[in-house]
């Protein structure tokens, strides 16, 4: 295999690596390709035929293996399709790429055209094909077309639409085909394989190929000598450089970008943007970036290339993680039910219908149909920042190029548009009138001869040059290589726009980037277990705006892989991509020197674009066009056998493969460049093999794109699975996880599509089910441990520090993952959610039982009651039908996945998302009716540490359901408790209760008499904050002793205890006839202890959270704190407020429980209030803080009427008149909240109007406090109350706000 070796040895360095011929094999003849989905109803001709690799030069490249089985499928991914002489028989271009193992691409250009078919056992099989057909189905003897090419484009069905011609031919034909009168002709590929997409030189070279084969005269050297230069003769043109080298008649110029520049993107953006108009493509942007499931449509697969290869190529400097299969060949529409992000390609037939087009899952998945320049987009995701601004630059871009932004703007005809794309020379073709010209021209073997001989001495002929689509453009370029500087203009400019926004976006993100391990060795063994990146001080750095979007754009592999990279380039070379960014922002640094904290939303344009829209690359791209720097060697004689690969026009010879199977002997010096990258792509490889789970799925998909064959998705009928491979321990699975997919990928490479065995099969699928399970796993961890907060993790406890920001990302993650989980497998697809359509077979089958145990008379046994004589919360049943009722009456969500979701969110809230699904999952007949063998759900180890995983969320609280649906109409239950031992439970008078929360309050509530107990329907409040509890003191018994209310939002099942623990009603405790109750969240298995719970409330812990019922209400009986405790709890209250202002404020929750809850402020100044106070009078009323501020003020006003305070300095004077106007408006108003209440709203109004360190002074030098406090009480000390006061003061710089239950009523 010496030809093998001296082919191999230059491989990385050549410009092509393969020249394959793909075509009918007239050996094994017509071979229908059930893959493909045979359709016997059809016409022959128009049916698809397995197609073969007829030849492929050289044998092999190490580099590079040639895998026929993929070649063959994308080069013709329909099959062989046939035509007669009465059909469109337009050559057709379009490219592919095959996705190798470690991520690494090939790309293939593919030029199809037809040639007669000469062998008369195919022409007589496919006589007595149409024969049985017509026999079969006479009625569909009429005029059809036959325009199922292997190209499938828009363009040969449209050609046959318009031609006069070929229409009275098929008419006279009848559309069928008789051997007799009609000529047959077959689908043919020419390929060439590249390890770099020159889309534009591959093209001109194959177009110019081809019509080597049609002229009238033989080319002017065989076509061996063109094949074996460009394998052998033409390397790739060199970073920064521009390479010429030479087709069968004109030379093709191709270049490359240089170190600093965008790296290389030859597939025309302008046509992407053209396809789907700017906003679209922002949109299908956005959802790349997001990496959800994309899916391209369309007729033309060339189409489905230039789409998928621009918007990939404007994700710089990120990459795509996933399944990326542009053209998705008929035989792998399974490919879709993979549950994992792709990016795939899917060609439609023609009139087929969009809605008729069955997809496994469509929770997450954007559907792209090019053809009909529209999108269909996921529900519910971020927006890209900026988007207006960026869609008007982007279209000022367009603008200047004389391309519409809209898209899809049709010319004359969409046929004109199509042939202009294919005639107007701009890729080597040529239009009709300059085409008849040419083969008159060639006709003519004097001519050919002379322009043949012209061209070798270099003589220029204009005349013939101008006729063979060549013509000229400005500065002597041709009007095909001015149309290609366009396009690469064009690309960059756009590209640069992009780049832009992402320079922008991440200019300071090397400083949130955690370096912790010493070495690469010791990185790369703890890869999962680390944090790589410090996302909530990143997401805290940005303008709010940007929040929602990269809250979730951090999450993806891409920004992962980004991330790794950025890490491993401190002991690495930098990976291009990433050295090409960092390049860019250290430039924009220089010119504009930001400091992080201003981060402003403001759209920044680009600024490498000048005036004229141009930028230093595009000048690099022109100047290296004006200047080859390179050129190849010409195409020349070999040593070949004479009379082989006769000339025989309009056929494809037969080459001479001794001569194409050995590359030059000299070449050698190419393949030292080459080490470097050799070693940079170890490397890489080692680092993929580290890579957390989406680059593990990464690389089986690559495996299964490699070998093209995913006929594993049917084997429910084959034998059973193997056993599962032997666990191994943690460390051992991350180093040969790889090498296990590495090695399936080679084993599933060898065999026929159709000899794939079912234990290959099973091995793969349980890769997919082991990464969902991977990914089910590191997901619930992510929400755990931000959740809880680092610290809380680290140390044991903590405050939460997640933001709802990051929680809401977290959690649409986790949608999206039980979405895929629910999708794979699936027997049959009904909605677009799979969780939901599972979710409504279940409740159909459950609500037909309880109908047949509702009808049956049998009795269920005697139901459990609670004690009449308890008073408490009735306990709430959990039931997964129950849940889906309540999401089902909520007419605010329109869909299937609209509701999936939120009912994960309603579960995932009340803590029973693990207990859910394991129900749901306990039909087990239902199970195995709807999924296939292989699916997740059916693999039950897999299954049952799925739910164990999702059950460690019901260790964290969240409120994902109440915070998102916060227009919904929610039943909310109330029940009062009163305290039994000291009153009569039941009042004479007519109770009522108003419930606050953070969204809203439910409005004055009229209790029934003696019944305690009610429920009432409202728009969601949200987190439960405070009730406002009253009573109108009607009747005799018109005292009431509450212990505390207990509220419940009936469909997520929090309840909320409010404690008070004091009287209501005239002449007792402080006089009130209504109280302001503080809430919190009771504990939610405690649904006994709520029925039991009709007594005094525990005393708390903490010392500075002591009840001040205990100073007042039950005179004085409970213990009192010591004066350094009282100044502990104020700092605590006061510190609390501070930390609430310096959340986001999205996140910062209830300021009400800060001020009068349990530990807040109110509290703190009531404790140092009662020290030392004289509250208990012997045979006397109870005396209450509230009686000294009214008779300091009653002395205030007295003394200012005397005349006394006008010595007094101005601002005191002012003071005592604030103090007394809000004691007086407190006073007056119509509300009966008793003299603590009252306290309490004066504490409130002098924090938030910043009064309260103006009145403390007042209050101290009233002589009114001698009589009232004791020597020794805190109030009568002058460094204490100084102290207080200089705590206070810190509360001026936040903006207090109060609920409107604690000033309602008030007038000031």
């Amino acid at each position: 295999m010496s030809g093998t070796n001296a082919a191999s040895g230059a491989a990385p360095c050549r410009f092509a690596h393969y020249f394959v011929i793909c075509g009918i094999d007239t050996e094994t003849g017509l071979e229908p390709d059930e893959l493909a989905g045979e359709n016997f109803e059809q016409s022959p001709l128009k049916r698809t035929f397995k197609s073969k690799v007829l030849a492929h030069y050289p044998e092999n490249v190490e580099w590079n293996p040639f895998d026929q089985d993929a070649v063959n499928m994308l080069c013709m991914p329909k099959g062989l399709s046939f035509r007669t002489q009465a059909d469109s028989r337009e050559p057709q271009f379009h490219s592919f790429l095959i996705t190798r193992e470690d991520g690494s691409r090939t790309y293939g250009f593919v030029h199809t055209f037809y040639e007669e078919v000469t062998s008369p056992q195919i022409c007589s099989a496919m006589q007595t094909l149409y024969q049985m057909h017509q026999a079969e189905n006479p009625s569909s003897a009429t005029p059809s077309s036959s325009s199922s090419s292997s190209m499938d484009s828009l363009a040969s069905s449209l050609d046959e639409a318009d031609s006069p011609s070929s229409s009275s031919c098929r008419s006279a034909a009848c559309g069928g085909y008789d051997a007799s009168r009609d000529t047959l002709y077959v689908s043919k590929a020419l390929c060439l394989i590249t390890p770099m997409p020159f889309m534009h030189a591959c093209r001109r070279f194959l177009s110019q190929m081809h019509r080597a084969v049609t002229a009238a005269s033989p080319p002017p050297l065989p076509l061996e000598s063109y094949v074996h230069n460009i394998l052998y003769e033409v390397p790739l043109p060199p970073p920064g450089r521009s390479l010429k080298f030479h087709g069968v008649y004109e030379p093709i110029v191709c270049q490359r970008p240089g170190p600093g520049e965008l790296p290389l993107a030859d597939f025309p953006l302008g046509q992407t943007f053209t396809l789907l108009g700017v906003e679209n493509l922002v949109q299908l942007f956005n959802c790349t970036l997001l990496e959800m499931q994309i899916l391209l449509y369309s007729q033309d697969y060339q189409r489905l290339m230039t789409v998928a290869e621009g918007i990939t190529t404007l994700l710089f400097p990120f990459q795509w993680q996933h399944v990326y299969v542009p053209i998705l060949p008929a035989s792998l529409l399974h490919f879709l039910d993979a549950p994992v992000p792709y990016l795939m390609g899917l060609q439609s037939k023609e009139g087929t219908d969009r809605s008729k087009l069955e997809l496994p899952q469509e929770a997450n998945l954007c559907f792209v149909d090019i053809d009909n320049h529209c999108i269909e987009l996921p529900e519910d995701f971020p927006q890209f920042p900026n988007k207006p601004e960026f869609i008007q630059e982007l279209s000022e871009v367009l603008l200047r190029y004389g391309i519409s932004p809209v898209g899809g703007a049709p010319p004359t005809s969409s046929q004109q548009a199509l042939r202009e794309l294919e005639d107007d020379g701009r890729n080597g073709n040529l239009g009709g009138e300059q085409l008849a010209v040419l083969e008159l021209l060639q006709g003519n073997a004097t001519l050919e001869r002379l322009q043949a001989l012209a061209k070798r001495t270099g003589v220029r002929v204009e005349a013939l040059r101008g006729v063979g689509g060549e013509g000229e453009g400005q500065g002597g370029r041709t009007t095909v290589e001015e149309e290609e500087l366009r396009n690469a203009k064009l690309n960059v400019q756009l590209r640069e726009v992009f780049a832009s926004r992402f320079t922008t976006m991440f200019a300071d993100y090397e400083a949130f980037v955690i370096q912790s391990a010493p070495d690469l060795e010791s990185w790369l063994t703890n890869r999962e277990q680390m944090h790589n990146f410090d996302k909530a001080s990143f997401l805290s750095d940005q303008p709010e705006p940007y929040l929602p979007f990269l809250s979730h754009f951090i999450e993806t592999q891409m920004f992962a892989t980004f991330i790794d990279n950025k890490i491993m380039s401190q002991w690495e070379e930098k990976e291009p991509l990433l050295r090409v960014f960092d390049g860019r922002i250290d430039k924009a640094r220089l010119y504009n020197v930001r400091a992080p904290s201003l981060r402003s939303s403001n759209y920044q344009r680009c600024t490498v674009l000048k005036e004229s829209g141009e930028s230093e690359e595009t000048q690099a791209i022109e100047q290296r066009l004006m200047k080859i720097d390179h050129t190849a060697i010409h195409p020349h004689l070999l040593d070949m056998k004479i009379g082989q690969g006769k000339y025989e026009q309009g056929f494809f010879p037969k080459l001479q493969s001794d001569v194409l199977s050995v590359g030059p002997t000299n070449n050698n010096r190419w393949s030292n460049r080459t080490a470097t990258a050799q070693r940079r792509k170890d490397r890489h490889r080692q680092q993929t093999e580290h890579l957390t789970l989406d680059n593990d799925l990464k690389e089986v998909e690559g495996c299964l794109v490699l070998q093209n064959s995913m006929a594993f998705w049917e084997w429910d009928k084959a034998s059973p699975p193997p056993l599962k491979p032997p666990k191994k321990s943690a460390s051992e699975c991350c180093l040969k996880y790889m090498q296990e997919a590495r090695s399936l990928g080679k084993n599933l490479r060898q065999p026929k599509l159709s000899d794939l065995s079912p234990a290959v099969i099973a091995q793969t699928n349980w890769k997919f089910v082991e990464g969902l399970l991977k990914e089910c796993r590191m997901k619930t961890k992510r929400m755990l441990v931000e959740k809880m907060g680092r610290e809380a993790v680290e140390l044991g406890h903590g405050e939460a520090n997640i933001t709802g920001l990051e929680e809401n990302t977290l959690i649409a993650s986790l949608c999206d993952l039980l979405e895929r989980i629910w999708s794979h497998g699936l027997q049959v697809k009904q909605g677009k959610s799979a969780l939901w359509s599972h979710l409504l077979h279940y409740q159909a089958r459950e609500e037909k039982l309880e109908q047949q145990q509702a009808e049956s008379p049998v009795s269920n046994g005697p139901e459990r009651r609670k004690s009449e004589s308890s008073i408490g919360m009735p306990s709430l049943r959990a039931s997964v039908i129950q849940d889906m009722r309540h999401i089902q009456s909520m007419g605010e969500i329109k869909t299937d996945v609209g509701r999936a979701r939120a009912w994960i969110r309603l579960s995932l809230e009340k803590k029973l998302l693990s207990q859910h699904l394991k129900q749901l999952l306990s039909r087990q007949a239902l199970t195995k009716k709807l999924y296939k063998r292989y699916a997740f759900l059916r693999c039950e180890e897999e299954k049952e540490q799925f739910l164990f995983h999702l059950l460690s969320l019901n260790t964290v609280d969240y409120f994902c359901f109440t915070s998102v649906f916060t227009t919904i109409m929610i039943p909310y239950r109330a029940v009062i408790i009163p305290i039994k031992k000291l009153s009569n439970a039941m009042t004479t008078s007519n109770p009522w209760v108003c419930v606050s929360g953070e969204l809203g309050d439910s409005g004055v509530r009229q209790i029934t008499k003696n019944i305690l107990e009610m429920t009432f329907d409202c728009q969601n409040l949200g987190k439960l904050t405070t009730v406002q509890l009253g009573h109108d003191n009607s009747g005799l018994l018109a005292k009431w002793l509450v212990d505390c209310v207990m509220v419940r939002n009936e469909i997520t099942g929090h309840t909320y205890k409010f404690p008070c623990g004091r009287w209501l009603g005239k002449g007792v405790d402080d006089g009130s006839l209504e109280r302001v109750l503080i809430g919190e969240l009771a504990l939610p298995n405690a649904d006994e202890d709520f029925g039991r719970g009709c007594r005094t409330p525990d005393m708390q812990h903490s010392p500075g959270q002591t009840r001040r019922v205990s100073i007042t209400s039950m005179g004085g009986r409970g213990y009192k704190p010591t004066s350094a405790q009282i100044q502990e709890a104020i700092g605590e209250a006061v510190n609390s407020i501070c930390k609430h202002f310096h959340k986001p404020e999205k996140e910062r929750g209830s300021l009400t429980i800060l001020l009068c809850g349990e530990v807040g402020l109110v509290g703190a100044l009531e404790l140092f209030f009662h020290n030392g106070f004289k509250s208990a009078r012997l045979f006397q009323k109870t005396v209450f803080v509230w009686d000294f501020v009214e008779k300091a003020v009653a002395y205030m006003e007295s003394a200012d009427q005397m005349g006394d305070m006008q010595e007094t300095a101005e601002p005191l004077g002012l003071t005592c008149v604030s103090l007394c106007h809000y004691v007086s408006a407190i006073n007056s108003s119509p509300r009966n909240i008793g003299k603590d209440g009252k306290f309490q709203l004066l504490v409130c109004l002098g924090a938030r109007d910043r009064l309260l360190i103006q009145w403390l002074p007042l209050l101290v030098e009233c002589p009114v406090i001698q009589r009232m406090y004791e020597e020794s009480a805190l109030l009568r000390d002058r460094t204490t109350v100084n102290a207080l006061i200089a705590v206070l003061q810190t509360l001026h710089d936040f903006p207090i706000t109060l609920e409107a239950s604690l000033v309602k009523g008030i007038d000031l």
